[in-house]
């Protein structure tokens, strides 16, 4: 070891320079504790740092240690070797006044069935957000004077406990379920529960005798049934400005087109189906992309074979495949259109809008199958940053890089409770430690091709419809709709391109659809009458007039299309 060497691995053990030291009382928690602990340095003069975690420029400043059996009053160390972002140590945050926030989100322990121990965030009731998550730990947020030259070590306090939440009541249309899936439980070696958020057609309970076709609505997780208001807007609500559409008032307006939505529902030309949005957060994300995983679990078979015939039974249900289907964006857009491949005769049709990628030649802007590095596109001598985000006029908003290093700094081992992270959790091969195996190193982006192999066989929807369309084809004719701005903020249009590229071909014929919004942003779900800030919120009632046709058009001889339709 040359002494250069020698000198830079005695300044890691010994750092000098600014430095954080947090403590927990006993009469927050009894400990020891677990978790992932945060410090949190914003440049906002009011507010708490912990919101002030987002893509973009004016992200707050974030650094992140992995906690073992913390103890009471044990003094934990932020220092300048702690890798942070946006900037990667203490050292280089400039001088300055700010407000700072230390937050402990805390992990629990699991024994699953593969006998692998883990550790990881329960979901306590908000969907896997880290920073709202009930019985995390914070500190109250302060002003703080900074300078990176002092070596003084600035004491934290954490003096607070995030409450539980309260449950959501029901209504006369929307109720909320809950079971405990055996299934799930089993796999990770605790009770573990689905549940559903679910919308009762008009007419319900005045007509025991009628059974009714099931549509569920895949999408992140919901407390309650979104964007489905029964009282008329709030008159005293102050209008708040939408800068990502530039609409003034814009929560006004969801306000009025969620209100719009219950009055479209209970008119008399309204068909009556049941609608379910499906709570199936877990130890790694709001929700679990509703497939099997070796990481996550059963959940497809869970949600498939537990919630919905169970729902089914509760709320009269047709509960035939003719009678089933599914839709939802972004997330629930990749979810609706995998229930459809991998259950092709369990549901009926499926409207899969801006999907996450479901081709991972195209996985956002990567080929996972030729690339070398996630982070940079390199030639012989050029290397150039990826986007992993951008506008609605194509500027970037952050880049790859700079998306998983954030998430790197939330949470290591596939533990953020973010996009990237989950992702790799739910399509990934479980590693030696238990934990998901890397699909590219974090800070690197350095692609592990063997990784790339699995989740290709596995979850790469469009390879998986072109290896097995003889057997699926006959299964899926005129079931699979996908609709895709071709802006999309996440770049999520060129795996819809390589899917049309199939369906367009394939033997037999696919009778699919194929829709591209132009110029349009993430969100964007096939309606081409109304601009996206206002077809986002109205998912419910865009599928209604398809979905009856397709009915019509392959319902069994003797198949029940009376009783429901009062």
């Amino acid at each position: 070891m040359t002494m250069l060497a020698l000198l830079c691995s005695l300044a890691s053990l010994f750092p000098q320079g600014p430095s954080f030291e947090i403590r927990y009382g006993a009469e927050l928690a009894s400990g020891p504790l677990d978790g992932r602990l945060l410090l949190l340095i914003s440049a906002r003069g009011e507010g708490e740092p912990r919101f002030d975690v987002q893509d973009g420029s004016q992200c707050a400043q974030v650094f992140g240690v992995d906690v073992e059996g913390w103890k009471a009053g044990e003094p934990l160390r932020i220092d300048a070797s702690v890798f942070g972002f946006p900037r990667a140590s203490l050292r280089d945050v400039p001088r300055g006044d700010y407000r700072v926030q230390a937050l402990l989100h805390r992990y629990e322990t699991f024994q699953r069935s593969d006998g692998h121990v883990v550790k990881l965030p329960m979901d306590r009731g908000e969907g896997q957000q880290w920073n709202r998550a009930p019985g995390n730990l914070l500190s109250a947020p302060r002003a703080l004077a900074f300078d990176p030259a002092s070596p003084e070590p600035i004491a934290i306090a954490l003096d607070q406990v995030i409450p539980p939440l309260e449950p959501v009541p029901d209504t006369r249309y929307v109720k909320h379920v809950k079971i405990r899936s055996e299934k799930l439980s089993t796999f990770w070696g605790r009770p573990m529960e689905l549940g559903a958020c679910v919308l009762l057609p008009h007419g319900f309970d005045e007509h025991p005798e009628a059974r009714y076709p099931l549509v569920v609505y895949h999408g992140h997780f919901p407390r309650t049934f979104g964007a489905f208001r029964e009282e008329p807007p709030d008159p005293k609500l102050a209008p708040v400005r939408s800068e990502r559409f530039g609409v003034d008032g814009y929560n006004l307006i969801e306000q009025q087109e969620a209100h719009r939505a219950y009055e479209r529902w209970i008119a008399e030309q309204t068909p009556r189906f049941v609608i379910v949005e499906i709570q199936h957060a877990n130890p790694y994300y709001d929700d679990s992309y509703a497939v099997n995983s070796e990481n996550l679990g059963p959940y497809g078979d869970a949600i498939e074979f537990e919630l919905i015939p169970y729902l089914e039974r509760r709320f009269r249900c047709i509960g035939e495949g003719w009678a089933r289907f599914a839709y939802g964006g972004s997330t629930g857009g990749w979810e609706a259109l995998a229930v459809q491949v991998f259950h092709p005769e369990r549901y009926n049709g499926c409207f899969a809008a801006c999907p996450d990628p479901i081709d991972f030649r195209a996985y956002t802007v990567i080929d996972l199958y030729r690339d070398k590095n996630a982070y940079y596109d390199e030639g012989p001598f050029a290397r150039v940053p990826r986007p992993g985000k951008r506008d609605g006029l194509g500027r970037t908003v952050a880049t790859l890089e700079q998306t998983n290093h954030l998430e790197l700094v939330l949470g290591t081992r596939s533990r953020s409770g973010q996009q990237w992270d989950i992702w790799e959790a739910v399509f990934s091969p479980v590693g030696p430690d238990g934990y998901p195996r890397r699909i590219w190193e974090k800070q690197s982006g350095v692609i592990d091709p063997a990784v790339a192999a699995h989740w290709r066989e596995h979850y790469d929807l469009t390879h998986i419809l072109r290896r097995d369309w003889a057997k699926l084809g006959p299964k899926l004719t005129g079931k699979l709709h996908v609709y895709c701005g071709t802006m999309d903020n996440y770049f999520l249009e060129g795996a819809v391109y390589l899917l049309e590229d199939f369906l367009q071909v394939a033997d037999p014929p696919a009778e699919a659809t194929v829709d591209f919004g132009p110029g349009a942003e993430h969100c964007w779900n096939g309606d081409h009458s109304q601009p996206i800030w206002i077809s986002r919120l109205r998912y419910h009632q865009l599928y209604v007039d398809r979905i009856l046709q397709r009915i019509a058009a392959t319902a069994p001889p003797g198949a029940d299309l009376s009783s429901w339709r009062h």
